[in-house]
């Protein structure tokens, strides 16, 4: 079987096919096989299941999966990188599926056999985007195992209290157990980003952190970080009269929330308390309305 010693170093397929990285697609091409290697051993044992892969470019992760005994289906949107791919699937008979598309309009929950996981060095311009897509469907993968901005990895597995504590932690987290795996340089990378990256792994909990409603977790997280510097009472005020309640103060205090706190000091659960409320006063404010709503006149 083919592996890393008998195929051509990516430099020299890269320059066979005349590719450039496209700024416009957020590429980054990774060629360091031994970094490839060492992100593919964090997604675990990928010899069962499926794993799914975003952007492969010239394949340097392809390979490493690959030679790790891994059944890949690649996700590729640059029909540049075809050919590429074409001739590192016939270098693994029957172990590469490539799927010409955009990521954003595939269901990858629906991809290949389970267990299925996704490992990939996300492109920066939708890397937030396509995770908050598959948190929708998180039961569906054994793990993520993906490469972000060093920026958007902290606001995943920050902390109630800190800066970078936000929207983005509480919904991954209240899905997710998440972990900083490692940081990666930008040299790495050609061209080299103005940043650094980090491989995150994500395992999807068995059940979500606390029960809550996904809509309306993502609503109230949304009214509490709108207005992030003001306290919990001022930024609730306004999702707080919508459902029939007098304001922020009655909202936070039937959660048994301190209306003085501001969103960033609140954990996951307590966000999940504040969403049951909503859920709770919304239903009886509508029941309230279908009874004094005027009947249709009979005949």
């Amino acid at each position: 079987m083919a592996d890393g010693r008998t195929l051509p170093p990516l430099r020299d397929v890269i320059a066979q096919h005349r590719l450039a990285a496209d700024k416009s697609l957020g590429q980054h091409f990774l060629l360091d096989l031994n970094l490839c290697a060492r992100i593919a051993r964090t997604a675990g044992d990928v010899t069962i299941g499926t794993t799914i892969e975003i952007g492969p470019g010239p394949g340097g992760l392809t390979r490493a999966l690959l030679e790790a005994g891994a059944q890949v289906i690649a996700i590729e949107k640059d029909s540049r990188c075809q050919p590429i791919l074409a001739e590192l699937a016939e270098a693994f008979p029957g172990r590469l599926t490539v799927v010409a598309g955009d990521a954003m309009a595939v269901n990858c929950a629906t991809l290949g056999t389970a267990p299925r996981r996704i490992v990939a060095n996300l492109p920066y311009n939708v890397a937030t985007e396509l995770l908050l897509q598959w948190l929708t469907d998180i039961g569906s993968f054994e793990s993520l195992t993906l490469m972000f901005q060093q920026e958007v990895a902290e606001r995943l597995a920050a902390e109630p209290g800190t800066k970078t504590y936000g929207r983005l932690s509480i919904m991954t987290q209240w899905l997710c157990q998440v972990a900083l795996a490692f940081d990666v340089n930008p040299r790495a990378f050609t061209p080299p980003p103005k940043v650094n990256s980090t491989v995150v792994s994500l395992r999807p909990r068995p059940q979500p952190l606390a029960a809550a409603d996904r809509k309306t977790l993502e609503r109230v997280t949304a009214a509490a970080f709108g207005q992030r510097r003001k306290m919990l009472r001022q930024s609730l005020k306004v999702l707080a009269t919508s459902i029939g309640l007098a304001d922020g103060t009655a909202l936070c205090s039937a959660a048994d929330i301190d209306p003085t706190a501001r969103a960033e000091t609140l954990t996951v659960e307590q966000f999940c308390a504040l969403a049951n409320i909503v859920d709770t006063n919304a239903a009886a404010l509508a029941r309230r309305t279908a009874e004094i709503s005027p009947r249709p006149a009979g005949r």
